[in-house]
């Protein structure tokens, strides 16, 4: 498959596509990916731009969250049956503007906190919407500048103090990826897709929050649930917007069992 991403390939049966937060890369879904593959699940773990094994994006050359919709609709597009999409965060949204542009193409969603702001309204969420202004869109490209951004960018995410927390790799990991990272949050804050958008897609829909997530990735899950028919939404407790990492077996367990439940029905209907 040629999409311009670095793809992990594992597994065979219905296909799921994993797609990574920001700043992270596939290896997120690793232990996830196993679980699959021995539950008969293909999984196909990709590098979105600019992250992991895919190629660099250089600094100060623009980018777009749409490129990424457009890489992952074809990855898609180039499987031989529809797959599952699984997305946390950034990667949650790009699952939902993939599955517009591919509806037919999708079996299932299963999202974590997608960070799909359009659908907030301007009057009933403007609490939430003004939340989101703690994470600036304002680029500064010296060393300082570049590691105060991420320091304000995973601290609103993750908590306070969530930046210093991080292993080193990690660090070294966001400080590689600033640049794409911080374009892919500036286009997304400018995306207008209404929570009537979505309401076209008719994949089966799991919508998974953190108790503690931030107001508006909260709020968010709640405007998708109303858009998207029979959705069902589970809450992790006592976990955040990190939670596919910090409550890791939490999160796998939910999906799995989801994905497994869905492949079921299918093979259900199939029969019939």
């Amino acid at each position: 498959m040629t999409t311009g991403l670095h793809v992990v390939d594992s597994g065979a049966g219905a296909p799921a596509v994993l797609l990574h937060s920001s700043g992270m890369s596939g290896r997120q879904w690793r232990r996830l990916a196993s679980k699959l593959v021995e539950s008969g699940i293909r999984a196909i773990v990709p590098d979105l731009s600019g992250h992991g094994s895919s190629a660099e994006w250089p600094e100060e050359k623009p980018f777009s969250f749409h490129l990424d919709v457009e890489r992952v609709a074809a990855l898609l597009e180039s499987l031989d049956e529809p797959a599952h999409l699984v997305g946390h965060s950034y990667g949650g949204f790009i699952a939902l503007q993939a599955a517009i542009a591919a509806p037919s193409r999708v079996r299932s969603l299963a999202l974590f906190d997608p960070v799909a702001f359009g659908t907030l309204d301007a009057a009933a969420d403007a609490d939430a919407r003004r939340d989101l202004l703690k994470v600036k869109l304002s680029w500064d490209a010296t060393p300082q500048g570049r590691e105060g951004w991420l320091e304000l960018f995973v601290d609103y995410w993750g908590g306070p103090g969530a930046w210093a927390g991080l292993r080193e790799d990690f660090r070294a990991e966001f400080r590689r990826v600033a640049w794409v990272v911080f374009e892919g949050v500036r286009t997304l804050a400018a995306d207008r897709t209404p929570a009537s958008a979505y309401a076209t897609l008719r994949a089966p829909a799991l919508l998974v929050t953190g108790q503690h997530s931030p107001p508006a990735a909260r709020m968010v899950i709640r405007r998708l649930r109303e858009s998207l028919a029979g959705a069902r939404v589970e809450t992790i407790p006592g976990a955040g917007h990190m939670a596919p990492l910090t409550h890791t077996d939490a999160v796998n367990e939910l999906v799995l069992r989801w994905l497994t439940s869905v492949s079921a029905e299918d093979l259900t209907s199939a029969r019939r």
